[in-house]
């Protein structure tokens, strides 16, 4: 794992330099350094899961099979088009969402001189995911459906963002608009796609499947992003922020975040009026009172049971899939976030 894992980030390294000699437009030294830096500081920072998962789905797609040092780059190319898609994606949501810290450090449009350039960086980064797979796939088979699936998984995480966004504007502030169903509309199309169908449909696509034909691994690859957030969601407010990163500020934000719903589902009418008046506001001991409500009518053991009933509910799932390959893929993706604490 740790070989595949140094793989991935040479690829990194020949992705970035082919970016930054991209023959459509002439960089000054100036432009491409700020490029240079850019990208370091956005694209390699994070955990790397989504990108891993290509190149881990792709060989249990394999069976078995030792893979060629082609194919290890060209999934670890797929696999970095996802980790600049979300590098993308988390530049224009600090900004949306105000926020100071990303992945340990402060936010790209935080730093001197960045400010709202960042804006432009985001449009950069979007654009370089075509530029990749040009380079690399024009002459596959399944050029197109990369194209198509990066597309339309992008528009899908927009979607979501713009539900979330609505749901939270300033001065409109109605927790009774905040239910599962909106919750799970909300986390399916923000996270699910992106960060657990998108890696596997590129596996899928590099194994020449026809992921049309997929629509039950989509299916429980979706119910296994809902539950990943869950648990973010869960980390965001009972999470150690060292152990995570950041710090949470969904209570702060008005976020539709699962615990909000569930304690709106359990409270009684004080307890709902506590939630009302503290949920949403910036102010430390508002903050402290919803987490106080939260330990109070015992949403850690809520939480334990979800986790449970979905890890029975997804395992069930998975082993009623016909192929051995892709159960083994759906399981190890699921192995990988259960009883997550970061």
């Amino acid at each position: 794992m740790a070989d595949l894992k140094s793989k991935f980030l040479e690829a990194y390294a020949v992705l970035k330099k082919e970016l930054l000699e991209d023959p459509a437009f002439e960089f000054s030294d100036e432009s491409r350094q700020w490029v240079d830096r850019m990208l370091d500081y956005n694209v390699p920072g994070g955990k790397l899961n989504r990108g891993l998962s290509v190149i881990d789905s792709y060989k249990l797609l394999k069976e078995g099979k030792e893979l060629t040092e082609e194919e290890i780059f060209l999934a670890s190319a797929l696999g970095w088009c996802i980790e600049w898609l979300q590098a993308y994606f988390l530049v224009l949501d600090d900004i949306m969402d105000s926020s100071h810290t990303r992945r340990g450090q402060p936010c790209w449009f935080r730093l001197p001189k960045v400010g709202m350039i960042a804006a432009n960086d985001g449009v950069l980064l979007r654009n370089h995911i075509p530029r990749i797979l040009k380079n690399h796939f024009r002459g596959k088979p399944y050029y197109v459906d990369l194209l198509d699936l990066f597309n339309e998984v992008e528009f899908q995480t927009a979607s979501g963002q713009m539900i979330d966004l609505i749901t939270t504007i300033q001065g409109e502030k109605d927790l009774s608009k905040y239910t599962l169903s909106l919750h799970r509309r909300i986390v399916q199309y923000k996270t699910a796609y992106y960060s657990f169908y998108l890696p596997v449909a590129c596996a899928l696509l590099m194994a020449g499947e026809d992921i049309e034909k997929h629509t039950d691994v989509k299916h429980v690859l979706v119910e296994m992003g809902t539950y990943f957030q869950v648990q973010d969601d869960y980390l965001d407010c009972f999470g150690n922020p060292e152990t995570i990163g950041k710090i949470g500020t969904d209570i702060e934000d008005f976020k539709c975040s699962w615990l909000v719903v569930k304690a709106l589902e359990i409270c009684n009418g004080e307890q709902k009026k506590l939630l009302e008046e503290n949920y949403g506001k910036p102010d430390p001991e508002n903050v402290a009172k919803v987490k106080a409500l939260y330990h109070e009518i015992n949403l850690q053991g809520v939480f334990a049971e979800y986790e449970s009933k979905s890890y029975e509910k997804l395992t069930t799932s998975i082993e009623a899939h016909p192929s051995k390959a892709v159960q083994a893929v759906l399981k190890s993706f699921l192995g990988k976030i259960y009883k997550r604490q970061k």
